[in-house]
């Protein structure tokens, strides 16, 4: 067992690896690129748009998650309200997310999930407010 101490001491010191907002960053201008030509495109042929297709997508449907929870307990969540069934929503999801970075100092401290939910939000508003239902 005392022989496996080191190993374990290693493990739990290194930094778990986690994407990080360069990351996001880049994988999105990745996608815009595909996306310039021709907003239907898809992004799916190139591994960095994919990461950031996916990782919005990933969040959009935590989103959805969390706001079907709340609305269970009586709570209304509107922290950004996506429209429905239009072909150039992952266009406009990507371009959100860098606009946000553009607001940002450059090399943020931000993780990328408070990067999307700000970018979002100012993108797609709700018309409703946050409160407590009766």
């Amino acid at each position: 067992m005392i022989r496996w101490l080191p190993l374990l001491a290693a493990l739990l010191a290194a930094p778990a690896h986690a994407y990080s907002a360069g990351e996001l960053l880049a994988d999105c201008q990745a996608a815009e690129a595909i996306y310039a030509g021709n907003r239907a495109a898809s992004p799916w042929s190139n591994p960095r748009a994919t990461r950031c297709v996916a990782y919005l997508e990933g969040f959009v449907d935590s989103y959805v998650v969390t706001r079907h929870l709340a609305d269970s307990v009586g709570v209304k969540l509107d922290a950004f309200c996506l429209p429905e069934a239009e072909s150039d929503l992952h266009f406009r999801m990507v371009r959100a997310v860098l606009a946000q970075f553009d607001r940002l100092p450059p090399n943020p401290e931000n993780t990328p999930a408070t990067i999307v939910a700000a970018g979002l939000s100012r993108a797609f508003p709700c018309t409703g407010s946050l409160e407590r239902r009766k």
